[in-house]
């Protein structure tokens, strides 16, 4: 099991939602199409997402505990749907977990075994830790001369400098994986009712998803 590192939370962030926070880990990698591990690893859990199991999916405790998080930071699970109930949704609508690529493919299985949402940097484009803060007046989302204004007070994923997600939303523009990338920097969001380890197996599964380095 590989070895996370924790990331910071702002203490008025930590102080309004106890038990939230982030970790996240570096990965030596190459991105480029599904691999045929990686495509049989979509088609198995296809086969056993169906219809009856999505039905149940939001009883269950880590479903729920997002879509309880969800309600208190103002967002109806209904309408803005929790990651993992949209894959399940995805997958009933298109029939099954469809591979797009390396990365996006090693997400989707690391979400869809564990119910814990992952997301993907360019590592280079990270600047120092990665935290989670409310956004300032004046801020936009990554460093792009164009990239687009945040609203201040929305929680988002940082590094020591810029916010590089919105929380639950966005990536930053430029600041995704890219053919050229060669480091990639995988993160995961815990809310209260997530244990630390299944965290730490999500971001193992999508190592590993990824394959040989």
């Amino acid at each position: 099991m590989i070895e996370p590192t924790d990331g910071w939370v702002a203490t008025e962030v930590a102080e309004e939602f106890p038990g939230l926070d982030l970790a996240w880990v570096v990965v030596e990698a190459v991105p480029g199409p599904g691999t045929r591990e990686s495509r049989e690893r979509l088609q198995h859990l296809s086969s056993r997402m169906r219809g009856d199991h999505a039905v149940a999916l939001r009883q269950l405790p880590i479903p729920r505990a997002y879509r309880e998080f969800f309600r208190q930071v103002g967002l109806d699970p209904d309408t803005h749907r929790t990651p993992v109930e949209a894959a399940v949704l995805d997958r009933l609508l298109r029939g099954g977990f469809m591979s797009r690529n390396l990365v996006d493919d090693a997400l989707t299985i690391a979400l869809v075994e564990t119910g814990v949402p992952l997301w993907a940097l360019d590592a280079s484009t990270v600047d120092g830790p990665l935290g989670i803060r409310l956004a300032v007046a004046g801020e936009t989302l990554g460093r792009r001369p164009s990239a687009p204004p945040l609203v201040p007070d929305r929680l988002v994923v940082a590094d020591a400098t810029t916010p590089l997600a919105v929380l639950f939303g966005d990536l930053a523009p430029g600041h995704g994986v890219r053919s050229a990338t060669r480091s990639i920097a995988f993160f995961a969001v815990r809310v209260p009712g997530v244990p630390a380890v299944h965290v730490e197996e999500a971001l193992w599964e999508a190592t590993e998803a990824l394959g040989p380095g």
